[in-house]
């Protein structure tokens, strides 16, 4: 029994010692927001006390556009979008609680409840009185939640390879993600967090690998070192997450575009076409050869498709307001 014992309790001390040695540490605060938050970033105070980092750019008296990233993204994702489309419109994009340079939520609150009601705070704390919403895999689930809760202060919805629809993935995704949810792999892995796993998945998650820089992988693994995310990150994947039923999607009164990326490895074209199906007045466009974030992939596609549409929209409002009773 004692042999038994000393050996696991070498096994023990060997497993600790390599886990002190292959452990990442958190990036530096100061040094991140120096990186990543030059001008036009800004923090915002929202009402709560709460400071989270957004960019605010565009003409103050044109239509506002706000961009939500996906999980484990950031509002630098929206970038290309951003310098396309601020020359018409205000564009409003900030790091979601969780993730960023915005950091850990103090509450650790991170349900569907909790970013739906960060989108109306960001809104209010800019003196926003309505705006199109876009959003991205999760970011488009919670816009799609936000629109459905608050349609009177939207102009328009925009769901980019949106999460939340009811179409069961095939085939293994993206591998970080896939390695986040399971409890105790999961939790060992977020404190190594090889920047191979990271370049991995973000290869995995894109079929246009031209947006797959050695700056963006180094944006992606120290955004998520930053300090209180990767607790943030675990609090998230074990948090459940509801998707939308048909019912819901049938009641969505806001405009909507649904622009979708065919060769999507993570939420499959077909969820598009759940979205594009079931939401009334909605409007699909969809890429061949483009996976899950077409605003990098295709931006330049992507952002004019986006601005014929907000166009043809605006017109239509105007109409039905010009319209005589």
């Amino acid at each position: 029994m004692k042999w038994l014992f000393r050996i696991f309790a070498a096994i023990l001390v060997i497993g600790l010692v390599a886990f002190l040695i292959l452990r990442t540490p958190d990036t530096d605060r100061d040094e991140m927001w120096a990186k990543y938050g030059e001008a036009p970033s800004q923090a915002v105070t929202l009402a709560d006390g709460r400071e989270i980092h957004l960019r605010d750019e565009g003409p103050r008296d044109a239509p506002v556009i706000m961009l939500l990233h996906g999980s484990n993204a950031d509002l630098h994702t929206w970038q290309p979008w951003a310098e396309i489309l601020r020359e018409d419109y205000r564009v409003v994009r900030y790091d979601q609680r969780g993730h960023g340079l915005t950091g850990a939520a103090p509450d650790a609150e991170y349900t569907r409840e909790a970013f739906v009601s960060d989108v109306g705070a960001v809104a209010d704390a800019l003196d926003l009185d309505t705006f199109t919403l876009a959003g991205n895999s999760m970011g488009g689930w919670i816009a799609m939640a936000y629109a459905l809760e608050h349609p009177e202060r939207l102009e328009g919805l925009v769901l980019v390879d949106a999460s939340g629809a009811p179409i069961e993935r095939e085939g293994s995704g993206n591998l970080a993600f896939k390695l986040a949810t399971m409890p105790v792999v999961g939790n060992g892995l977020s404190q190594m967090l090889p920047r191979s796993l990271i370049a991995k998945s973000l290869s995995q998650s894109v079929s246009n690998q031209a947006v797959v820089t050695d700056a963006a992988i180094d944006r992606y693994w120290e955004m998520a070192r930053y300090p209180g995310n990767r607790a943030a990150t675990r609090k998230r994947f074990s948090t459940p997450r509801e998707g939308f039923t048909a019912e819901q999607a049938a009641g969505m009164t806001v405009p909507t575009l649904v622009i979708w990326g065919k060769e999507d490895a993570l939420v499959p074209f077909e969820a598009g076409e759940w979205y594009a199906r079931n939401i009334p007045n909605a409007t699909l466009v969809a890429y061949d050869g483009i996976g899950h974030i077409p605003m990098e992939e295709a931006a330049e596609r992507s952002a004019a498709d986006l601005s014929a549409w907000l166009t043809e929209i605006s017109m239509t409002q105007e109409a039905e307001i010009e319209e005589p009773q």
